[in-house]
Parts: C-alpha cells; sequence; structure tokens
C-alpha cells in the first residue's frame, strides 16, 4: 500500500555521512540472473529456433491428456501423416510424410522475418524434389529453395531471404510426390556472438545490458521436474540436436531440448558469467501432480548411485580434460577447452523431508569427496520461515554447505519495511544465494521496493553472495507466472521498470561496500523509506552512490565524505515516475560531484551517482 501523507509537505532534507576509512569486502558478484524454462522462455523466446515441434515430438503427455490437439502434429497443417518407421534417430521417432502436397508451420504465433536477412534453413528428408517457401499470412512468398532428397535420410541446408519485413509469416514445404522430413528448422543467422543453434539477439542482448556475474539454469521447479520421471535430465540435452530427448515441461508445454546443457555453458561465457546449473536433490516438486500433492517422493535408493554419477558425470562435463568420457563429449560438441565450472546448486524449495535429506546428503557428500574445489549451494525450501527454512539450514550447518538458496516472494511493502533482513545474520554461517524474489508486481513502486531492498543486500554483501530476480522471461499470450522481469513477443523485447532496476545494480557493482548513515529529518516513516548504499568498485576505482527514495516528496540530500578524494564530474542516473505506472526510465547526466551531492531527488526515484576516485 501506497502511504500519501506525506503530501502537501515540504521535501525532506536527509544528512548523509560517508566513511571512507570504515568499509568492508563483499561479494564481486552479488546480482545475476536465474533462467527457467517457463513461460516459454526457452522455446518460443530465448532459443532462436523459429519453428515450433520441428521434430513432431510434441505429445498428448505434454499436458497431461489435457488436449487432444497437443499431439505430434502440433503447430503444423496441411497434407501429411506422422510415421515411425525407420526414424533419424531412436531418440526422436516421429517424423512427417507428405504426399502430393504441402505441410506449413507457423512458428510461435507466426514467424517473425526481417528483410534482406538471412535465415538458415535444415531438414532431414529422404524422398522426392521438394520446395521450402516463406510466406505471408495471405499467401505471398518471400524466399525459396529446393533440395533434392535421395531414398536415404539426408540432411539439407540452405539459405533463404526474405525481401520483407513480416511479423506473421509462415514455412512451408511442398512436394508433387512422397517426401519424408523431419527436424525442420529456421534459424536467423544473426544469433548473439552469432553462434550455430544460437540465441535470439534481442533477447540474449537484454540479459547481457543487466551485466550478469552469474546465471542460474534450467530452472527452479523445472529442474526437480513434476514426478519422478520428469526431473530434468542434463544428459538428454546435449549432442546431436536429432539425439537430444524431449521432455514435458512442468509448466505446461514441451522442451525440445535444443537449448541445451552445452548451450548454457556457452551462453555464460559469452556473458562473461559464471554458470550456476541445478540438479534435483533425488526427488521431485512436492506437489507434484504425478504422486505428489504435498508429500515427498524420491528416486528409489537401490537407483540413486546412477543419479549421483550423473551430477559427478555434469562436472566431468563442464570440467574434464579431453581424455575423460564427459570431457570428450563437450569436446566433439565445439569446446575442448574446460568451462571451468565453479558452482553447483543441489534441490530447489523442497520439502525438508527425511526422504529429502537422505538423498541431498547423499549427493553432497559424493561432490565434496570427489571435487573439493566445487562451490556447492543447498536449498532451504521455499519461503524465508517456517520448518523447511529451519531444517533446510539446520542440514546446511551440519554440512558446512558454502552457500544456501533462499527464495520468497512477497508485497512491495515488505520489501520496503525489511530492508534490514540480513542485517542480522550469523557471519560464520553459510552465505547466502538469494535465486529468487520479487515484489509481486511491475508498477514503478514495485521497482522502487526491489531497489530499497537491494541497498540491504549490498549493504550485506559479506554475507549474501548472490541475488537473482525471478522469473527472467516471458512471451506473451504464454504466461504462467506473473510478475516477469522482461516480457516479449515475436519481434519485441519488453522490459519492466524492475528490470531497469536490476540492470542499474548490475551496470553499477562493487567488491567494497563503504558505511554511511543517512537521516531524514525525525520523521521515521521517512527513514523506512529512503535508502542509501555506497560501494567501490576496485578495478575501476569507481565511487558508487545508490539512494533510493520510495516517499512521495522528493528529499534534498546533503552528502559529506571522510577519507576518500572524488574527481569533480559524476555520473548521475535517475529513474523516477508514477509508482503506479510502468513507463520510468532511467536518465543519466554528466553534473559535477558537488551538484551531485545536493541535487534534489525527485518523489519515488531511484538515482545511482558514480565518481571516479583519487588515490
Amino acid at each position: 500500500m501506497i502511504v500519501y501523507f506525506f503530501l502537501g509537505l515540504k521535501p525532506v532534507k536527509a544528512e548523509i555521512k560517508i566513511n571512507g576509512q570504515d568499509s568492508k569486502k563483499i561479494s564481486n558478484m552479488l546480482t545475476g540472473v536465474f533462467f527457467e524454462d517457463i513461460n516459454y522462455a526457452a522455446d518460443g523466446g530465448l532459443y532462436g529456433e523459429l519453428i515450433q515441434n520441428r521434430d513432431f515430438e510434441y505429445s498428448l503427455h505434454d499436458k497431461k491428456g489435457r488436449d487432444e490437439k497437443w499431439n505430434a502434429s502440433m503447430a503444423w497443417s496441411g497434407d501429411f501423416k506422422i510415421e515411425k518407421e525407420n526414424p533419424i534417430h531412436v531418440n526422436n521417432p516421429n517424423y512427417a510424410v507428405i504426399k502430393n502436397g504441402n505441410i506449413t508451420n507457423l512458428g510461435f504465433d507466426g514467424i517473425t522475418l526481417k528483410a534482406n536477412e538471412k535465415y538458415d534453413f535444415s531438414v532431414f528428408a529422404k524422398g522426392t524434389k521438394a520446395i521450402v517457401r516463406l510466406k505471408t499470412a495471405s499467401g505471398e512468398t518471400l524466399a525459396e529453395a529446393v533440395f533434392t532428397p535421395s531414398n536415404s535420410w539426408k540432411k539439407f541446408n540452405l539459405v533463404l531471404k526474405p525481401y520483407k519485413t513480416v511479423n506473421d509469416a509462415h514455412l512451408e514445404i511442398s512436394t508433387n510426390g512422397e517426401t519424408a522430413v523431419d527436424m525442420v528448422s529456421l534459424f536467423p543467422q544473426q544469433t548473439f556472438k552469432n553462434r550455430k543453434n544460437g540465441l535470439r539477439l534481442d533477447l540474449a542482448e537484454a540479459i547481457a545490458a543487466m551485466h550478469p556475474k552469474f546465471v542460474r539454469f534450467p530452472g527452479g521447479c523445472v529442474a526437480h521436474g513434476d514426478g519422478l520421471h520428469n526431473i530434468y535430465k542434463w544428459k538428454n540435452t546435449i549432442g546431436p540436436l536429432e539425439s537430444r530427448i524431449g521432455s514435458r515441461n512442468i509448466w505446461g508445454y514441451h522442451q525440445s531440448m535444443g537449448l541445451g546443457y552445452f548451450e548454457y555453458f556457452q551462453f555464460c561465457e559469452d556473458l562473461g558469467a559464471e554458470a550456476v546449473p541445478v540438479l534435483a536433490a533425488g526427488v521431485p516438486c512436492q506437489n507434484s501432480s504425478d504422486g505428489g500433492s504435498g508429500q515427498q517422493f524420491g528416486i528409489p535408493m537401490e537407483d540413486m548411485d546412477e543419479y549421483v554419477q550423473d551430477v559427478l558425470d555434469l562436472i566431468e562435463y563442464a570440467n574434464g580434460s579431453v581424455n575423460t568420457v564427459w570431457g570428450k563429449k563437450r569436446a566433439e560438441a565445439g569446446h575442448p577447452k574446460p568451462f571451468n565450472l565453479e558452482y553447483v546448486g543441489i534441490g530447489n524449495e523442497d520439502l525438508i523431508s527425511d526422504v529429502f535429506e537422505e538423498r541431498y546428503r547423499m549427493i553432497v557428500k559424493a561432490v565434496q569427496q570427489k571435487y573439493p574445489e566445487i562451490i556447492i549451494i543447498g536449498t532451504v525450501g521455499p519461503f524465508f520461515e517456517g520448518t523447511d527454512y529451519r531444517e533446510g539450514w539446520r542440514i546446511a550447518d551440519d554440512l558446512k554447505l558454502p552457500l544456501v538458496d533462499e527464495h520468497y516472494y512477497q508485497s512491495p511493502g515488505w520489501f520496503i519495511n525489511n530492508h534490514d533482513f540480513y542485517d542480522s545474520y550469523d557471519r560464520s554461517k553459510s552465505k547466502v544465494y538469494l535465486g529468487e524474489y520479487a515484489s509481486w508486481g511491475n508498477k514503478f513502486y514495485n521497482a522502487l521496493a526491489e531497489a530499497l531492498y537491494l541497498t540491504g543486500v549490498e549493504r550485506n554483501g559479506d554475507v549474501v553472495s548472490m541475488a537473482s530476480y525471478a522469473p527472467l522471461l516471458a512471451r506473451e499470450k504464454h504466461t504462467q507466472w506473473n510478475p516477469d522481469l522482461i516480457y516479449f513477443n515475436g519481434n519485441e523485447v519488453k522490459p519492466t521498470v524492475n528490470y531497469f532496476v536490476q540492470k542499474l545494480y548490475g551496470q553499477n557493482p562493487g567488491d567494497i561496500y563503504i558505511e554511511s548513515s543517512i537521516k531524514a529529518s525525525d520523521n521515521a516513516e521517512a527513514n523506512k523509506r529512503i535508502g542509501i548504499s555506497v560501494v567501490k568498485e576496485s578495478i575501476s576505482g569507481d565511487l558508487i552512490v545508490k539512494l533510493v527514495n520510495v516517499l512521495p516528496v522528493s528529499f534534498i540530500p546533503s552528502i559529506e565524505i571522510a577519507d576518500l578524494t572524488t574527481t569533480e564530474n559524476a555520473s548521475y542516473t535517475v529513474l523516477a515516475g508514477n509508482p503506479e505506472k510502468t513507463d520510468a526510465r532511467p536518465i543519466t547526466q554528466n553534473i559535477t560531484v558537488k551538484e551531485a551531492f545536493s541535487k534534489e531527488l525527485p518523489p519515488y526515484s531511484f538515482t545511482v551517482i558514480r565518481i571516479k576516485t583519487k588515490k
């Protein structure tokens, strides 16, 4: 609830003191991103593939049999039938046979094409000559190419270059004979870092602009899955695309696994971010529709050795030499050098039951024994309090885990009133990864509440090592969870105002926290709704002052610095606007330090002052 009782009052004056000698080291990777395949974040989202159900492997099971149209023909129309005899790979049993006609794919709500850009089309085919065309909704041909299969499966690679920009195109394959097709793919050549089988450029660039220090993947609930048979299996997501095993998504659709573990690691490397893969703790989600509903079921203990080995194999895949079994597979995928994985998360928001604990301890101890250098991130349940939280911390203490993963989604008022949440944490215990948090809304008021809370997170950067807003991405018309950080459709990326708060924190990090105090006259309520964080970035030597005003009146700071010498000029960024709207955007200008330290801060605003310091 927004408090308006300040209306009609004069601006609040605030005295701010910054003590350069009173400082402490904090985490240098505090802000990152959490990617989960929810809201069509992967297929139809970050993954650059433009064809939906390219391998004809959608099935009724993806939606638990609730949608009879959700089958191997989903997203396709035309003159074809699905067959299984002699497929291109045993893991990809379905393919389409076109006979004297055509087959059409609309992609994800239509295919977005840009004029004169090149698109890589590929297909496995056998049979007679066929033509592939990109067409508008009205049937106009934008580009076409011919391929001539033989009697056995062969992969064809062609380039299509549409002459017009459209957002509702479709792909058509036609033949006057009989042609079988599978793995029908259309990729823009312009992907993030121009990677083959790469990522959608504008979405990846929006993530990169946040300067994330880490990426947690492939999800939260997606990782531990909907029932025992839906636990995410990383080995199903690597190797040739036609050999990967797709899976039902816990959020009610299909995961092609085209965006797999190799691509996740490569994305982290391209971002310059640490990879943080999260693996199930031998149990699925306690709320699984398959044998769940508040109960906790686990992988049978007689199968746990195999599961533990999968976890160890992942570390070998990431870090092993080319002479190891799994390091060789990484090299075969095009990356002979290790990915230098440092973190592994075990568990996600789990019910801390005996079933969980037995398997969790087994996995953690195996990793600790074989890979003592790996930083294990444990789990303490889905809330910031309660039985699971307390039990999760008890186990973390006993196992001496370096990090635990805390999650909470709360009202903006909770974040405003609790930005001292980590002030009293025991510094001798496990560090905290705030893996999922959000204030239940995309209005500017929500974003400001999060900005204020993050001043407390930075202040406690000696105990909070990492933090990531969640969820990250959501495709319009296919959203299972709100709010999200970045919304998008086929041709447009729509960052929220919450995104700009995250971006300002990501672009203005520090590894040294400098103690400061802020006092807004004698108004206790005002002091709750203004916040400050002062950090220094060792590499650049920059001093960064973050000021948050969640008051309906402006405040005038009076900033004094002791034992720090600054240059004369400052970068001054303000994010301000109507708390009930979503259109606030940051504005940056260069002004003098003197002006920056006395400039009136607007009502409902987040300000970042960045200054060079002198030695």
